[in-house]
C-alpha cells in the first residue's frame, strides 16, 4: 500500500509538470516537482541573483567557455541558454543520477553547446553507490579549458581533502585570467561570534579536527571552513586576487547572499 500510495504521488507530480509547462505556468527547464526534495527555494530567483554576480565579479561574456561544477537540475544554466552564443559553450559536472539525467535530455537537444558529464564519485549523501573517490577525481577536460568557472553549494558538502583535489583541477582547466565562483561556509570572528548567540540558519555548533558540522549525525549535510585555511589553501594552489564576500547564513546583515562567495583569478 505504501508503495501504491509512492507510485501514485509520483505521477501527480508528473501530470502536474507537464500541465504547467503545457500552459505556460513553469518554465520548460524549471526543474521538476517530483524532485522538489533537492530543489530548494526559488529558482528563477536564485539563477537571477548568481548570472548577475557572474556578469558582475566574473566578467563573463557571451562567447566564453564555462564549466560549473555541480549543475544539478541546471538551475543556474537556465539564463546561459539566453546568453552564450554559438562561440560561447556550457559544461556541467553532476554526480546525481537524476540530475544529469535530466539536464541531458532537456538542455543539450536543444542547446548543443550545453553538455552535461555524469561524475561517479562517491559521496554519502547524493552518490552513495559512487565507485571514485573525490579526492582522487580528474575534471574530464583539457588543461585551461575554461573562461569562467562556478561552484554552488558544493564544497558545503564536501570534506577537506576532497575540497582540495577540486580546486586543485579548477585552477588546471581555468585558463590564465579567467576567473573562478565558489560559495563556502567560512568561519572568521565574525561568523563565529553570530553563531555563538544563534543568530544563524545554520549555527555549526560541532567542532571537529579542522571544520564545524551543523549535524553530528550527518556530517555532509553542512560544513563550515576556518577562514584562514580558506585563504591558504586558494593561495598555495596558486589563485591570485582572492575576495571573499560574506553570506547571511550567520546571522551577518550584510551579506550578499546566502552563503559565502569566494572569488579568485587565476
Amino acid at each position: 500500500m505504501v508503495l501504491l500510495r509512492q507510485a501514485l504521488r509520483t505521477r501527480w507530480k508528473i501530470f502536474k509538470d507537464n500541465m504547467e509547462v503545457r500552459f505556460g505556468f513553469r518554465h520548460y527547464l524549471t526543474p521538476p516537482r517530483r524532485y522538489d526534495n533537492i530543489n530548494i527555494g526559488d529558482n528563477r530567483k536564485i539563477a537571477a541573483e548568481f548570472f548577475g554576480y557572474f556578469k558582475v565579479f566574473g566578467n563573463l561574456q557571451p562567447d566564453h567557455k564555462v564549466l560549473e561544477v555541480g549543475s544539478g537540475f541546471g538551475r543556474m544554466a537556465v539564463p546561459l541558454t539566453d546568453y552564450l552564443n554559438q562561440r560561447g559553450s556550457y559544461d556541467g559536472l553532476e554526480i546525481m543520477n537524476d540530475a544529469f539525467n535530466w539536464c541531458n535530455s532537456n538542455f543539450t537537444p536543444r542547446f548543443p553547446n550545453f553538455k552535461f558529464h555524469k561524475v561517479d564519485v562517491y559521496n554519502k549523501r547524493y552518490n552513495p553507490t559512487g565507485k571514485q573517490k573525490a579526492s582522487d577525481y580528474e575534471f574530464p577536460f583539457k588543461q585551461e579549458a575554461f573562461d569562467f568557472i562556478w561552484v554552488t553549494s558544493v564544497f558545503t558538502h564536501m570534506f577537506w581533502e576532497e575540497i582540495e583535489r577540486y580546486l586543485f583541477e579548477i585552477y588546471r582547466v581555468l585558463k590564465p585570467g579567467g576567473t573562478c565562483c565558489i560559495t563556502w561556509y567560512i568561519m572568521d570572528p565574525i561568523s563565529l561570534s553570530l553563531t555563538a548567540k544563534d543568530k544563524g540558519t545554520y549555527n555549526f555548533k560541532h567542532y571537529r579536527e579542522g571544520y564545524w558540522v551543523e549535524s553530528k549525525e550527518d556530517l555532509l549535510y553542512q560544513i563550515a571552513f576556518a577562514k584562514e585555511n580558506v585563504e591558504k589553501l586558494y593561495q598555495r594552489i596558486g589563485f591570485k586576487e582572492l575576495e571573499i564576500k560574506k553570506g547571511k547564513w550567520s546571522g551577518y546583515s550584510n551579506g550578499l547572499s546566502f552563503q559565502d562567495v569566494v572569488i579568485a583569478n587565476r
